[in-house]
């Protein structure tokens, strides 16, 4: 099982960035899915989450800028990115709760090995 993220690198401010993360492997269901992002020297914080019914929440410095969606079909969440800002400067991590076959309902939080986002001023 292995989390793959894409859609990261360099813009300049007030440019759009589209992220995506793709889960492959023998998955039964995926739970919750999110972004984190987290910058130098600060701790990894929650950007935006969204469940399996599509209920989205934001952290606030990105409310009305990004946007996460699901494409439960392919098991991938985006988040599009506009007007980002240098503070946005940050590796973007996805995650997602996943549930395997054969052990319940039980759900595993898998992590993405992290993207690049920079944002020049």
């Amino acid at each position: 099982v292995q989390l793959v993220e894409s859609g990261g690198g360099l813009v300049q401010a007030g440019g759009s960035l589209r992220l995506s993360c793709t889960a492959s492997g023998s998955i039964r269901r995926i739970n919750g899915m999110g972004w984190y992002r987290q910058a130098p020297g600060k701790q990894r914080e929650l950007v935006a989450g969204i469940t399996s019914g599509g209920t989205t929440n934001y952290a606030d410095s990105v409310k009305d800028r990004f946007t996460i969606s699901r494409d439960n079909t392919e098991n991938t969440v985006y988040l599009q990115m506009n007007s980002l800002k240098p503070g946005d400067t940050a590796v973007y991590y996805c995650n997602a709760d996943l549930v395997f076959y054969g052990v319940g309902s039980n759900e595993y939080r898998y992590w993405g090995e992290g993207t690049q986002v920079t944002v020049s001023s």
